[in-house]
């Protein structure tokens, strides 16, 4: 078979969105408040459709409970990722996701929330919200009792190259000015804790979850920074940026032509920068910034010639 699946975007209007979705990626987006695109996903709330060859016109969840081949028969019934662009023209409410018991437990949803940033461009004082300063679950509830925000919440600066490791249970917000790849699990489970008191697209102040969100948030907060590895392979680079059970993350950046092989059953790969072609057997497939492309279990390798740079996502032993 070895065919690359090159998946359709799909767009998401919110609030805090913007228009960098077209400015940087050219995406046909549906208006000036586009916050998301959903560049992989078999989620219920939005499955990618494949653009051409065999599978045309099949969503990625069709194909994930039909077409089983092409995932290395995973057991999973759900698609187990989800990975996209997020514009952040305004602040995120600050919310927490919770971890997989939680999710089963309250939601009836297979999976929790992990998630993962790469930040592909901030504006000058740029920040994300990432943690909190209490030390107990008492103190976290009288920070909230006392709607004492600022106070609560901690405040990070970040820049273009910057990579987080949000696990679930961590308390976070996205700031405003801030462009960035988000590889999570495949889920939409969001508890918010605060909201700056704006209301909705319908004119309605949105719902928060006060209690589910203490409930789930990890205290005291821990920075999870894992190690990042570096290697070299042909005429390009690799970074690897996390590695755990739910998935595995890399940068790549080639310049020339470099083999790229695959240590699970497929991968998801997603163009930040440059043009290029990828290259399996006889098959040829240009890639341009902003494509999306599943790699199949029968390939076991993609030959990437141009000049790229490209985050390859892979599942992870519990995916």
């Amino acid at each position: 078979m070895n065919t690359i699946l090159k998946l359709a975007p799909i767009f998401k209007e919110k609030i805090w969105g913007g228009k960098n979705l077209a400015s940087q990626f050219h995406y046909n987006i549906p208006s000036d408040q586009t916050g998301e695109c959903w560049g992989i996903s078999g989620h219920e709330n939005g499955s990618n459709k494949v653009e051409d060859g065999r599978w045309k016109g099949k969503t990625l969840r069709e194909l994930w409970k039909g077409e089983p081949q092409l995932f290395g028969l995973s057991s999973q019934d759900e698609f187990p990722l989800l990975v996209k662009i997020i514009d952040a023209q305004d602040d995120l409410s600050i919310q927490v996701h919770p971890d997989d018991e939680y999710a089963k437990q309250k939601e009836d949803y297979a999976y929790g929330k992990t998630e993962c940033w790469y930040i592909v461009s901030a504006e000058p004082g740029a920040e994300l919200v990432l943690g909190h300063h209490a030390e107990t679950k008492a103190e976290l509830e009288a920070y909230v009792e006392k709607e004492q925000w600022k106070e609560l919440f901690r405040t990070v600066p970040v820049q273009a190259g910057d990579f987080i490791y949000v696990p679930s249970g961590t308390v976070h917000a996205i700031g405003a000015g801030i462009v960035l790849l988000e590889v999570q699990q495949s889920s939409d489970i969001t508890y918010r804790f605060y909201d700056y008191d704006r209301p909705g697209q319908d004119g309605k102040m949105r719902e928060l979850h006060i209690e589910d969100s203490i409930a789930c948030t990890m205290v005291p907060h821990e920075d999870a920074a894992p190690p990042r590895k570096e290697w070299e392979e042909g005429d390009g680079k690799i970074e690897e940026l996390i590695d755990n059970p739910y998935f595995s993350v890399k940068s790549c950046r080639v310049n020339g032509s470099m083999l790229l092989r695959k240590r699970a059953p497929y991968q998801l790969v997603t163009v930040l920068e440059g043009e290029g072609e990828a290259l399996v057997n006889e098959e040829t497939r240009h890639v341009v910034k902003g494509d999306h492309l599943l790699i199949p279990a029968d390939t076991a390798s993609v030959k990437w010639t141009g000049d790229l740079h490209f985050i390859v996502a892979e599942p992870g032993e519990e995916a």
